[in-house]
C-alpha cells in the first residue's frame, strides 16, 4: 500500500536525515577499520530497488569486490591515483547496466506480457535505455549506503577494461566503482567544497 507524505516544511524529513544523507555526508578516500557486510548491502539494495526506472527495467547490476585477487585485478583498471585506495577499501562495488535487461521483464512486468519482445529486436535502443536507467539506479543506491551509515568514494575506472576483466560472460557494462567503508574515516569531517545554488543550476520557465 502507497502512503501519501504530507510536507509541512520544505522538506519531509528532518535535518539529521537531510544531514546523513547529503549535507555533511562526505566522499570516503580513508576507510575504517569496519566491515561493510554482505547483509548490510542486501538491505540497502533491497531499499533502493523501489526507486523508479523506466517501466521497471531495473537495469542496475553489481560486482562486489572483496577477495585479494579480485581485488588485484580491479586494482589493474584503476587510474594510477585511485589504485591505492581500491587496494585498501573494505569492500569495491562496480557498477554497471545489463544490456540484456529485458530478459527479466516477463518477472518485472507481469502485467505488460508484450514488453520483453518490445525490446529484443533493438541491442542499441535496449544499451541506451540500461544505462539511462541504471544511472538514475546508482545515484539511490549511493545515498542509500549512507542511509545505512555507510561512506562512498564514487570513482572512474577503464570500463572497457574492466568489462573484459570481469564482464565477458554476461554482457554488463561498467560504468562506475564505488569504494565502500564505514563514515567514520579520517577524512569524512574535512570542510565541504562549494556547491551551485538554485539560481545557478535551474531555469524556471
Amino acid at each position: 500500500m502507497t502512503q501519501a507524505l504530507e510536507a509541512t516544511a520544505p522538506l519531509a524529513i528532518d535535518d539529521a536525515t537531510a544531514d546523513r544523507l547529503f549535507r555533511t555526508a562526505r566522499t570516503v578516500t580513508t576507510f575504517a577499520e569496519s566491515e561493510v557486510t554482505d547483509e548490510q548491502l542486501t538491505a540497502v539494495y533491497d531499499l533502493i530497488k523501489w526507486g523508479p526506472t523506466m517501466m521497471n527495467t531495473s537495469p542496475l547490476r553489481m560486482l562486489v569486490v572483496r577477495t585479494p585477487e579480485a581485488r588485484q585485478r580491479l586494482v589493474g583498471h584503476m587510474p594510477e591515483n585511485n589504485k591505492e585506495r581500491v587496494a585498501k577499501a573494505p569492500v569495491t562495488l562496480v557498477l554497471a547496466s545489463d544490456p540484456d535487461f529485458h530478459e527479466r521483464l516477463d518477472v518485472l512486468i507481469p502485467h505488460n506480457p508484450g514488453a520483453r519482445e518490445m525490446f529484443a529486436g533493438d541491442a542499441a535502443m535496449r544499451a541506451g535505455a540500461a544505462r539511462t536507467s541504471a544511472l538514475l539506479q546508482a545515484g539511490y543506491l549511493l545515498v542509500g549506503l549512507r542511509a545505512a551509515g555507510l561512506a562512498v568514494g564514487p570513482m572512474n575506472g577503464d570500463y572497457a577494461g574492466i568489462d573484459a576483466e570481469f564482464f565477458a560472460e554476461s554482457g554488463w557494462k561498467g560504468f562506475l566503482v564505488v569504494n565502500v567503508s564505514a563514515a567514520d574515516g579520517a577524512d569524512t569531517t574535512r570542510p565541504r567544497a562549494p556547491r551551485l545554488s538554485f539560481d545557478d543550476a535551474a531555469q524556471v520557465v
